[in-house]
């Protein structure tokens, strides 16, 4: 691998000569002479520069492009190379959304480890929106994400079915109500996942059939994980819809209570998601690994 083309890379995506030369354990000066050499090779100015500030060219932009292209090829090929002489080796970058990598994936990441030591992993979390994202600008070879829309460019493989219940701490009057109504839940005060959450998206997906509106409901606060949202309900009499995945611990200890609502039930799937004709060998390594763990016939 051409280094001057990792040094390039990573001044790109730091947009800091100083901090590729922090990540990449040489001197800044290092750093300026491999991306002259780049400019000089190519003719081409592949950043600008307006005082302490950079920013990539077109030209640099276009080259971070294949820069992505050639690492991805260069990590099929340490795999495949390390394959021939029964070793599995290399770098498999995933990205899962927050449920998924908080009560999920880790798991089935120790028991890959387990199995394939030589192969290491970086898991990104973020919200569905952001690991599509990450997924179509090649930042990660594959990524399991919950959702209800689908974009045309992404692949999308059903992993693991999810119901998300409507969750209460167990000293809310609401545990003594038989059921939750419709009129019910226009007066309750929701705990609510941020824009883009894959959670939000299947939520205000179920509720069309009751013909509510995600904006007719009283949101008293929207927080950035399903975490923060199970803190604060230990410490208010809001409601919150929450993956029965991420709820089995505090469902045990008697902290938070499911609450039935009439006509309600929010089933969903995980998906794994990759790029339509894009085959990866550590990506599909690592499906097929947590296929066998859940039996499933991906």
């Amino acid at each position: 691998m051409d280094f001057r083309l990792k040094v390039f890379f990573t001044v790109a995506t730091r947009l800091s000569f100083t901090k590729a030369a922090i990540e990449l354990f040489i001197t800044q000066p290092a750093v300026s002479k491999h991306i002259q050499e780049l400019e000089e090779a190519y003719k081409v100015k592949l950043f600008d520069r307006t005082g302490s500030k950079i920013s990539l060219t077109q030209a640099g932009e276009q080259l971070v492009k294949q820069a992505k292209n050639i690492f991805e090829i260069y990590r099929e090929i340490d795999y495949e190379m390390s394959a021939l002489i029964k070793e599995q080796n290399g770098m498999l970058r995933l990205g899962a959304s927050t449920t998924i990598s908080q009560y999920i994936i880790p798991p089935l990441l120790a028991r890959f480890h387990g199995e394939m030591q030589g192969i290491k992993v970086i898991l990104r979390n973020g919200n569905t929106e952001q690991i599509e994202s990450a997924l179509l600008n090649k930042e990660i070879e594959t990524g399991i994400v919950e959702g209800q829309s689908k974009n045309k460019a992404i692949k999308y493989t059903p992993f693991l079915k999810d119901e998300l219940v409507l969750v209460c701490n167990s000293t809310n009057p609401l545990v003594n109500k038989r059921e939750i109504t419709k009129q019910d839940l226009l007066q309750l005060r929701f705990l609510m996942r941020e824009q883009g959450s894959g959670t939000l998206e299947v939520i205000e997906h179920a509720l069309k059939p009751l013909k509510i509106k995600m904006s007719e409901l009283i949101v008293e606060m929207q927080l950035g994980s399903t975490e923060s949202i199970k803190s604060y309900l230990m410490n208010s009499n809001c409601v919150a819809f929450i993956s029965i995945h991420a709820i089995e611990k505090e469902l045990k200890s008697n902290e938070l209570v499911i609450l039935d609502v009439d006509n309600l039930i929010i089933e969903r799937y995980f998906y794994i998601i990759s790029l339509h004709g894009k085959a990866n060998a550590l990506s599909d390594l690592f499906i097929k690994n947590i296929s066998r763990y859940y039996n499933l016939k991906l």
